[in-house]
């Protein structure tokens, strides 16, 4: 395995020779900072990085040099062979690097929520909160079946945030899905896929609003309404729930999830020597601890979460509810929600007697270690984003739907979502897909009546699309923060998820087509048909792969 590795990060190093020196071999000019522009800009050219990171991270199963190398090779694309510009714009360029994306004070904020998440996790292990609902749940709860429904249930309770969904379902189910013999693998696609595309079909969430904020302001169709029109045409989001809960009642997997499942049987929840959280040692616990102090922290910070939402956009302004959210700032109103739920919950359990300063205190450093894999991870997918960004792999994709959507309305829905996945999987950000696609989409429509349902159905393919893509992607902020929340290797995690993310793409593509051959031919409302269609196909798709997989294990015996 040792050897295995180190052919891997020869591999590495040898690639990220080779293209630097093509890179140097493409210019030697001087460079004009107001008027430079990279050889590759705004060419397919421009995905190579992301691609090369992705394309690591699966085969040496390593994340952070993988993400290290995407980085050094966006920035060598960048500076055209320049190392001195290289070096500037990895770390300092105001658009992309590293610097300036650990400046951005929204990034900072998540950062931030992470560490209260942290310290609050700690603080309910410390008082006893996790173990007393882990015995709780182990009463109620005595099937592989109903835990991993528990965990669906919790997460789509928990629609406000994809960030705050991932971390506070894996602290709070972790311990329950343990006692059942449930993969950390299997975990964290419960997680992920309770989380984007739950999120996604809420009309009250933080992803409502960047889907409304991404719709221009002098369109003439009011950005909310169109999100709440594009709900039942959000195939991918839709199908990935009815797969996730068919799977789990009939107690099936398919592809790597399989293997970590069986091994979970056997007791080992990692399967891979990667074992995130796997050898650490149990911390000092109170005897005196119950569920309550587990259940009130949590309700509190998603009250705290709502309430901050709700403030950054304006509700204690005059701003009705619904604006407040589509106008919120998620990671501001996160940090507000974690700080005010830490000294909510410090004063709960001083008053129960459970916990003294001293013991808070040393809660906080357990907190923030226990989150720096999460924050070194988004720090470099930022970057690694940032660095395709100064690329112009943006205005790649909006040339690419543009010139093709003349002559395939029809069949542009199909298109829209394939585009959308592959940008969201490139760079690793769903509401950056949003902003770049959804104004183009609605240039190429407008808002007249006889077109404005393929506009919805094609803002919809947008939406799954980049959730999907989110889905795939290793560097992808949600997918980590679902790593993170289970505890589960980042690479298992993505590797497992993978061809449950493929199967449900595959299905939600097929009734994209029959969405805009219905919504183009016939009358608008005939497009929905393709929802219960793209429903049932899924469900069959299931129960197809379920008897290949019996059929497969009988075929061994």
């Amino acid at each position: 395995m040792k050897n295995k590795n180190r052919v891997a990060y020869v591999i590495m190093a040898i690639g990220l020779i080779l293209l630097f020196a093509a890179t140097t071999a493409l210019s030697t000019a001087d460079i004009d900072p107001e008027n430079y522009s990279p050889k590759v800009y705004a060419t397919a050219a421009s995905l190579l990085p992301p691609v090369i990171a992705i394309v690591l991270a699966l085969i040496t199963k390593e994340v952070y040099s993988s993400l290290f190398v995407g980085i050094v090779a966006g920035a060598a694309l960048y500076a055209n062979g320049n190392f001195e510009l290289l070096m500037n714009t990895m770390l300092f360029n105001d658009e992309g690097g590293m610097i300036t994306k650990l400046s951005d004070s929204w990034n900072v904020g998540i950062l931030v929520f992470l560490v209260f998440l942290g310290i609050l996790v700690a603080l309910m292990n410390r008082v006893g909160g996790s173990a007393a609902f882990g015995k709780w749940a182990s009463a109620h709860i005595k099937t592989k079946t109903g835990a991993q429904l528990a965990t669906i249930g919790l997460g789509v309770l928990i629609f406000i945030d994809d960030y705050f969904n991932c971390l506070t379902v894996g602290s709070v189910m972790r311990p329950v899905t343990d006692r059942q013999k449930i993969s950390r693998a299997k975990l964290a696609y419960l997680i992920d896929a309770t989380a984007a595309p739950v999120c996604i079909i809420a009309p009250v969430s933080s992803w409502a609003a960047a889907v409304t904020s991404s719709v221009p302001e002098d369109f003439e169709i009011n950005g909310f309404a169109m999100f709440l029109r594009t709900i039942p045409y959000n195939f991918y989001a839709i199908v990935t729930i009815v797969m996730m809960i068919s799977i789990v009642l009939m107690r099936f997997e398919f592809g790597p999830m399989k293997l970590h499942e069986d091994n979970a049987d056997k007791g080992d929840l990692f399967t891979t020597k990667e074992r995130p959280y796997g050898d650490a040692k149990d911390e000092k616990q109170s005897p005196d601890g119950k569920v309550m102090d587990l259940i009130f922290p949590v309700v509190v910070l998603i009250v705290c979460s709502i309430i901050g939402m709700v403030y950054t956009g304006g509700f204690f302004d005059g701003e009705t509810f619904v604006n407040a959210f589509a106008n919120a700032d998620a990671s501001m109103g996160l940090v507000f929600g974690g700080i005010v739920t830490l000294i909510i919950t410090f004063f709960f359990y001083m008053i129960r007697g459970v916990l003294d300063f001293k013991s808070f205190t040393e809660c906080i450093p357990e907190g923030f270690k226990a989150m720096v894999a999460p924050i070194l991870i988004l720090t470099m997918a930022w970057t690694l984003s940032g660095m395709t960004g100064l690329l112009g792999a943006k205005y790649f994709v909006h040339d690419l739907v543009e010139s093709s959507a003349g002559s395939l309305h029809m069949f542009l829905p199909a298109l829209i979502f394939v585009v959308s996945l592959f940008l969201a999987f490139s760079t690793g950000t769903s509401w950056g897909t949003f902003a770049i696609l959804i104004p183009i989409v609605t240039n190429v429509f407008g808002a007249s009546a006889d077109t404005y349902e393929m506009m919805v159905i094609s803002i919809s393919a947008c939406l799954a699309g980049a959730v999907c893509g989110d889905h795939c992607s290793p560097i992808s902020d949600t997918t980590i923060m679902a790593s993170a929340g289970a505890h589960c290797d980042h690479v298992n995690h993505v590797s497992t998820q993978l061809p449950y993310a493929l199967t449900a793409a595959a299905v939600s593509c097929v009734g994209y087509l029959i969405a805009g051959v219905l919504g183009y031919n016939f009358e608008s409302t005939m497009a929905l048909i393709a929802l219960p269609i793209t429903v049932v196909l899924m469900i069959a798709a299931v129960i197809v792969m379920k008897k290949m997989s019996s059929g497969k294990v009988e075929n061994k015996a």
